[in-house]
């Protein structure tokens, strides 16, 4: 698969997370075999008035490459200077444009899912964005403002039309967020009315499913975002089940040595401090389903340092191996 003159060395992308996929995370699921990362939402008007917070989140290392930067904004203008100044940076392979978030404060800049009831704006801003750079160029949308996914396919064509490489969908309204069930028979008409590639995203909680996916829809690709929090194997599986028909489910001994990593990664990046007050929930997430996980998770809820949360994971990993 290629978008643009990008040759995707998989099937799988990790999807956009705010406050998950950062730097570190990103390099421990690129670690584990996904075929492309995605940076948290990226503020284009941060990036305009240089915000040192949204700077941040531009971080990036070699090892993750291929790496897509979503940014989000309603204004031509900074969008494209923020599309410039990622560019500049060389160190993404692909920018993504959001048109999918649907929380508040998001919307009520008209960025996000708000965009999608905006036709002649989106067309300005894909313009603008596509001749400010010339990295392959996507976007993420949902389904639209209602179930219908009429939203979806107008904004797909304009953004086919305007040069967008390559489209993400999720195929859930904007009300529902991440409830209900993720209408897949909408990425399959999408798929059937682009000549560009098609990603699909949402519902895709195991590895069977990403394979159901593409054999309804005739997607190109799939984007995993939740399930990759609680088994960042999943996106490499994925792979190996396309390529070869089975996959390697790793053991727990290779779950608490990823465990171990991130709390490493985690440490070194944010600080010992905040990168605790994170890890106390994230940890959590690769224990998940294993005898005794609640206790663990009691237990990471009061780390106060690097050394104490590597004794936990020690200790839970001595009660079950």
């Amino acid at each position: 698969m290629k978008i643009k003159n990008l040759k995707i060395p998989g099937k799988t992308f990790l999807a956009p997370l705010a406050g998950i996929t950062n730097l570190p995370f990103r390099l421990l699921v690129k670690e584990c075999g996904c075929s492309v990362v995605c940076s948290e939402m990226v503020s284009a008007k941060g990036i305009f008035y240089n915000s040192k917070n949204t700077i941040t989140l531009l971080a990036s290392k070699k090892e993750e490459q291929p790496l897509s930067v979503q940014l989000f904004g309603s204004e031509p203008g900074s969008m494209a200077m923020a599309a410039k100044f990622v560019q500049d940076m060389k160190t993404a392979d692909i920018i993504d444009i959001n048109f999918g978030c649907s929380v508040k404060k998001v919307m009520k800049q008209g960025a996000g899912v708000a965009l999608m009831n905006e036709p002649e704006l989106t067309k300005k801003i894909l313009q603008a964005v596509r001749k400010a750079t010339n990295l392959p160029l996507t976007i993420k949308l949902r389904a639209g403002l209602d179930h219908s996914g009429q939203q979806a396919f107008t904004i797909a064509s304009i953004a086919q039309d305007e040069g967008v490489d390559a489209i993400i969908m999720h195929p859930r309204s904007a009300g529902q967020g991440f409830k209900g069930k993720a209408n897949w028979k909408l990425i399959a008409k999408l798929k059937q009315q682009l000549s560009i590639p098609v990603i699909g995203n949402g519902d895709i909680n195991h590895v069977e499913d990403a394979k159901k996916m593409v054999e309804l829809t005739g997607c190109d690709a799939v984007m995993v975002g939740r399930a990759a929090m609680v088994n960042p194997f999943i996106l490499s599986q994925i792979d190996d089940f396309f390529k070869t028909g089975s996959y390697h489910t790793p053991s727990p001994w290779e779950i608490f040595r990823k465990m171990e990593r991130l709390t490493f990664m985690y440490v070194d990046y944010f600080g010992e401090k905040p990168a605790c007050k994170m890890l106390r929930g994230r940890l959590s997430w690769f224990v998940k389903g294993m005898a005794g996980c609640s206790s663990l998770r009691k237990n990471l809820s009061r780390i106060n340092s690097r050394d104490h949360a590597l004794a936990l994971i020690k200790e839970f990993e001595a009660g079950i191996i």
